[in-house]
């Protein structure tokens, strides 16, 4: 246990010593106020089929884009995209 004092002057040291794996506890007083913890990220785990039947891919998803569509992504002015629109 280490008093708050102590940490502060110490944190570096403390938190590469929590970072390997030791247990530190902060205290106030005396009293346990803290534990210092090395951080782990939660392991959110996926779950097969948690989204089927929540979305939709429309019928003519694969379908030729029109003419005007496809000049907005070539540049191509003759194709109805001039910027007067």
């Amino acid at each position: 246990m280490i008093n708050i004092h102590e940490a502060k002057t110490h944190l570096s040291r403390l938190l590469q010593r929590a970072a390997a794996g030791e247990d530190i506890v902060i205290a106030k007083a005396g009293e346990p106020l803290v534990r210092l913890v090395p951080y782990q990220a939660e392991v959110t785990r996926r779950i097969p089929g948690a989204w089927k039947d929540k979305g939709w891919i429309a019928d003519d998803f694969d379908d030729p884009l029109p003419e005007e569509v496809l000049g907005t992504f070539y540049g191509d002015i003759e194709a109805g995209i001039d910027g007067d629109a």
